[in-house]
């Protein structure tokens, strides 16, 4: 590549202005030398700085020409190089004058004309050089700051604030150039020239030669140089790299309390410790910890500290919504057998200590069975296999992407082995601002048969800002456990081999292996996987609540908010409420909560065999109901005022009568009960499960329902114009 190389001129020159020789020797290119011959106060004005460059470079071999104008005219100095060798690849923004004052002496001219040479000069030419460089998929840009913009230096205020002005321009640069193959970086170099000859001895300014600095900036203008946002420190043969490092800090509110100083006085000495300090590099990585803050603070699980969580964030993820909603991945295959599901069992904690495990560990055991919770090892090959690069609209860094939520439906028992076939579908893609949250849905099929449904909802972190909704209707909504102490609670403990099994299953992220690589993302030992914590919760529903009856887990549900490390003990959780469990999941040594918003979805007793009933199993109708008693529990009184009625339900499948509700809304706060009422309803509603749905959805009128005979009805029938406040209003499917 011939390049075309515009010097800014200023501290890469030899004292007085002249060429380094080792850019003249490295660089057989064209050199347009931009200098307007100003003394070191900006006053005045002289080609022969320039030319004498110009002169040196000539002799070399090299093509260059002068240029005189200031750097403010950035538009004309582009041009002129243009009009030279009739492409722009390169810019060194060098140009720079002193105006040295004490704070309390600087004028506003002395202040103006700093910021006008230095940061204005360097974002006009900048700014002149920007399309074209886009347009051909090249450019560099190199901005000089200096020490005394990074750490300040008495009476140089102007020049200090300008010169990290120039930095945090850089770092712009280098995030709105990458997509172009344009890079950006910055280098505080001490060198010998007309600018340092005023503030350094002679003997030191001839031993600090620019000669020192120039293959630092020679490398970064290469093509094959991949650095970009980088802030280099350079001179006398030594060059270093800086980054910005922060302490841990602590969180000092807690919901409904105030924020007092006397707090962050008590706290002053942990929020300025930087043992096991993080090192972050994009601003979404900062804002990920704020946003992590509000969360846990929201939550009430105040207590781990945001900067550890935050220390991978993605930096200019582009993603298209409108591209990517809708688009599938690649069919993925997967074939198992008895030893797979035997391995998943063992990597979720079973035991043959635990008779009741035998079942699942022993192919030749009379009930041999796989896990339910198995069903999300088959359709996360979809994804760990690289498919979701394949989408358009999902340009996304993957070592950014993390695990958020998880969403398993089964529609009849797992076999345990065969030959499934999972698709994908990305459903949806929300902007939560910090990052991106992007919904897959899974099917999985044996043959032609639908055997279970995942979503998963994974995050992108530092990848938002494009502009899309929150929130979306598609995805399966994490929910509360009641408020009232857990109905059973089970304590489990892994093994520090615990990820080490599970990974066998097919999640070989090293982050669960490797201490280097768990260092890299902030842990101080591997961590366990989110799905191996998943599983121990969900064998704990199915042994407490279902006799470890696999035919009757129906669906599961969490929200991964922290990581357990293996060794440590699990304590799950557990409300039954009819045919939910809600469950959370916590660390019982530290007491922090790892799963939240969990359940788990049970088929009834007495509901008949999960592959006799349809997709989804049991009745539609169970979840609406269970939706409406948890409503009544939270605004029983406010529902009462505005109804005024007790309704009584019967559900009906394929003729026959499958279930009976009663929803109380007119004594005391209201209740929900299920089974045969005592009491006397104003009305009894006599509907199918499938025609029910519909009217909850919206697509079926309750009094078009009526008159078709679809909804039949006992006793006051003009109640049945307040079923929209119960249905819709208040069960908000």
């Amino acid at each position: 590549m011939s390049f075309s190389f515009f010097l800014v001129a200023g501290v890469l020159s030899l004292p007085k202005n002249d060429m380094p020789p080792a850019i003249i020797s490295v660089l057989s290119c064209c050199n347009e030398v931009n200098d307007l011959g100003a003394d070191t106060k900006g006053g005045g004005k002289s080609s022969a700085a320039a030319d004498k460059v110009v002169e040196e470079i000539r002799a070399k071999g090299g093509k260059a020409v002068a240029n005189y104008d200031s750097v403010e005219d950035g538009e004309k100095l582009i041009q002129s190089a243009l009009d030279a060798f009739g492409r722009i690849d390169i810019v060194v923004n060098n140009a720079g004058i002193l105006r040295d004052r004490s704070f309390v002496r600087t004028s506003d001219l002395d202040w103006d004309l700093i910021h006008r040479v230095h940061l204005r000069g360097s974002f006009l030419v900048s700014r002149a050089a920007w399309n074209h460089m886009k347009n051909q998929n090249f450019g560099r840009i190199i901005m000089t700051a200096s020490a005394a913009g990074i750490y300040g230096n008495f009476g140089q205020a102007n020049y200090s604030a300008a010169k990290l002005g120039m930095l945090g321009l850089a770092n712009t640069l280098a995030i709105e150039g990458r997509k172009y193959n344009i890079h950006c970086n910055t280098i505080a170099p001490i060198a010998g020239s007309r600018l340092t000859e005023t503030v350094m001895p002679p003997d030191l300014v001839a031993s600090l030669k620019p000669e020192y600095v120039a293959p630092l900036v020679l490398w970064l203008c290469h093509e094959q140089c991949q650095e970009n946002g980088g802030l280099f420190e350079v001179g006398a043969g030594w060059i270093g790299k800086l980054r910005w490092e922060r302490s841990q800090g602590r969180i000092l509110r807690q919901k409904s309390k105030p924020m007092t100083p006397e707090g962050v006085r008590d706290q002053w000495k942990e929020i300025c410790d930087f043992t096991n300090a993080t090192k972050p590099t994009t601003i979404q990585e900062s804002l990920a910890s704020f946003v992590t803050v509000l969360s846990q603070v929201e939550s009430g699980e105040v207590g781990a500290n945001p900067a550890a969580a935050a220390t991978s964030v993605a930096s200019d993820a582009g993603i298209n919504p409108t591209m990517a909603v809708g688009q599938k991945l690649p069919t993925s295959s997967f074939s198992y057998s008895h030893t797979q599901c035997i391995l998943y069992a063992l990597g979720v904690g079973m035991s043959t200590k635990d008779p009741d495990h035998l079942r699942f560990l022993y192919e030749g055991h009379p009930d041999f069975s796989c896990l339910p919770t198995f069903g999300v090892i088959p359709s996360q090959s979809s994804i760990m296999d690289g498919g979701l690069s394949s989408v358009p609209g999902l340009n996304i860094d993957f070592t950014r992407v993390l695990h958020g939520e998880q969403y398993l439906e089964l529609y009849k028992p797992l076999p345990t082995s065969g030959e499934l076939i999972s698709e994908a579908t990305v459903a949806d893609v929300l902007d939560k601002g910090s990052g991106a949250v992007i919904l897959l849905d899974v099917n999985t099929y044996s043959g032609k048969e639908l055997l279970c449904y995942n979503q998963f909802s994974v995050f992108v972190v530092g990848a938002g800002g494009f502009g899309v909704k929150r929130n979306s209707d598609k995805a399966k909504p994490p929910l509360p456990p009641p408020n009232r102490a857990p109905d059973a609670v089970v304590i489990d403990s892994t093994t520090r081999d615990q990820a080490a099994l599970y990974r066998l299953s097919g999640d070989w992220n090293p982050l669960h292996i490797d201490p280097s690589f768990a260092a890299m993302g902030g842990f101080k030992k591997p961590i366990l996987h989110g799905l191996c914590s998943f599983g121990f919760a969900g064998r704990h529903v199915l042994k407490q609540f279902a006799d470890n009856d696999p035919s009757r887990f129906k669906a599961i549900k969490v929200r991964f908010a922290k990581p357990v490390t293996p060794g440590q003990s699990l304590q799950t959780e557990m409300w039954k409420e009819g045919n939910r469990i809600h469950i959370q999941c916590k660390v019982k040594e530290t007491g922090e909560v790892v799963l939240t918003g969990a359940y788990v979805d049970l088929h009834g007793t007495s509901e008949g065999s999960p592959e006799k009933l349809p997709q989804g199993g049991g009745l539609q109708s169970e979840l609406v109901f269970a939706e409406i008693g948890r409503r009544i529990k939270d605004l029983g009184s406010e529902l009462v005022k505005k109804v005024n009625a007790v309704f009584g339900w019967e559900i009906t499948k394929d003729g026959k009568k499958a279930a009976q509700w009663t929803i109380d809304l007119k004594n005391g706060s209201g209740s929900l009960h299920k089974g045969p009422y005592t009491g006397k309803a104003d009305v009894t509603i006599t509907i199918s499960d499938e025609d029910f749905m519909e009217v909850v959805k919206g697509n079926l009128m309750p009094q078009k329902a009526f008159f078709s005979g679809k909804l039949k009805m006992r006793g006051n029938i003009m109640l049945s114009q307040k079923l929209e406040v119960i249905l819709k209003d208040y069960a908000k499917l």
